[in-house]
């Protein structure tokens, strides 16, 4: 095999390898499209969204309490490695944004 067998697959090699990447990013744009439709991002849905993360508090290697926002509820929530538990709700905070 010579230098013209070499370049050959090597330029095969490099254009099924940009195929692959281009369908990647395409399946990537695609699936980020889904989710922000499923979830109500803000990516052309208007409204409030109807899941947000506020912040969380690691107390452990595996466990933390998280504040969330969900459907105009402020919930803190206990999360370890198997379950999550509700600590305490109240109504959500018109002024955070």
């Amino acid at each position: 095999m010579g230098w013209a067998g070499f370049f050959s697959a090597l330029i095969v090699t490099v254009v099924s390898l940009a195929v692959v990447l281009g369908l990647a990013w395409i399946v990537i744009l695609m699936l980020k499209k889904i989710q922000d439709r499923s979830f109500g991002d803000s990516a052309g849905v208007e409204g409030p969204r109807p899941l947000r993360f506020i912040r969380a508090l690691p107390l452990g290697p595996r466990e933390r309490v998280a504040l969330i926002e969900a459907e105009g509820e402020r919930l803190l929530v206990g999360v370890s490695a198997g379950s999550v538990t509700l600590i305490a709700r109240w109504p959500a905070r018109q002024d955070i944004g």
